[in-house]
């Protein structure tokens, strides 16, 4: 199925997310933006750098502008491409269809594999956090002669989380099952006052909003729209129907052939209510992480722990995990 660059007439007249145009300051200065057709959705991509390529996958209910304050810094060593997936930021919203397949992992993963297509780029590593870091999964599950490396920011795999909910993940994670809801009720509700819910969405327990500039929460809020709602709900719809059943139809036959790092924060819901290693060693054998001070936003609250960590792993060498 062919798939190509676009200009894209249909790309907004703002930045971030503008084709062909590069910002002259700001937390991203250096990356250029494109959209990029794929078989399934326009995605909105910035890239900066010279060196082995990087993918930068955001979580729910971010951008990629999530990876601003880490980016830079690694595109002196790396290509990096971060990109909204699909649903998310200025990337189109195609339909979910009947059974929500449209925003599937693997829809979203498809969505990269293309990407990296057109920029060249056969091998690559990914890095993700949350929703992204299971797109990440998926794509190294699904296609390991192209994923060289994965790192996963504040997860444990989708397996792991659904088959293990205990009372105290249920109250933190209320939204795993309120999104995937039949539409449009969550849609309805979230849509009322999209400012309060996004405040209420990234407040998490014990660490307030402060850890994020004021560029990155004026640039959530913009993309904080009735559809990009819709979409995100259509991706918890796709967790719950496909996305699990296909986990655990794999959970215990498969493993993730490339190297793995896992980062978490010691003050998230990951951290409180999972042992991430334990849950990553049942998917991996080359497998390498630990706790950091954080919440759920590593890459936003502590980029001198999550930079470094990357800079190490991806280079080949071993991380050193944090000491207080």
């Amino acid at each position: 199925m062919p798939h190509t660059s676009s200009s894209g007439a249909d790309a907004p007249d703002h930045f971030p997310g503008t084709a062909g145009v590069e910002p002259a300051d700001g937390p991203l200065a250096g990356f250029r933006y494109r959209r990029i057709e794929t078989r399934g959705a326009v995605i909105n991509v910035a890239t900066a750098g010279d060196g082995p390529p990087l993918v930068l996958l955001h979580g729910n209910p971010l951008t990629h502008f999530s990876w601003h304050r880490i980016a830079s810094s690694l595109a002196r060593d790396f290509t990096v491409v971060a990109l909204d997936l699909r649903g998310y930021g200025d990337s189109s919203k195609p339909e979910g269809g009947e059974d929500h397949a449209a925003y599937s992992f693997r829809a979203m993963g498809e969505d990269v594999f293309d990407v990296m297509d057109v920029l060249g780029h056969e091998r690559f590593a990914v890095a993700g956090h949350d929703r992204g870091a299971r797109v990440g999964f998926r794509m190294a599950l699904d296609r390991p002669e192209r994923v060289a490396r994965l790192a996963a920011l504040d997860i444990v795999p989708t397996y792991n989380v659904l088959s293990k909910v205990s009372l105290g993940w249920g109250m933190e994670s209320y939204h795993w099952f309120f999104m995937a809801q039949k539409a449009p009720f969550p849609e309805k509700l979230l849509s009322a006052d999209l400012g309060y819910y996004m405040d209420y969405k990234l407040n998490k327990k014990g660490v307030g909003l402060q850890i994020f500039t004021p560029e990155a929460m004026a640039e959530y809020k913009r993309c904080a729209t009735p559809e990009q709602i819709h979409a995100v709900c259509e991706d918890y719809r796709a967790t719950i129907g496909i996305d699990f059943p296909l986990d655990t139809s794999q959970h215990g036959k498969a493993k993730l052939a490339c190297p793995v790092l896992v980062l978490w924060g010691s003050n998230s819901h990951c951290g409180r209510h999972f042992k991430p290693i334990e849950a990553w060693g049942e998917w991996a054998d080359d497998l390498r992480g630990y706790a950091i001070p954080t919440g759920h936003y590593p890459a936003e609250h502590r980029p001198d722990l999550v930079e470094p960590a990357f800079r190490a792993f991806f280079t080949g060498r071993e991380p050193e995990p944090f000491a207080a």
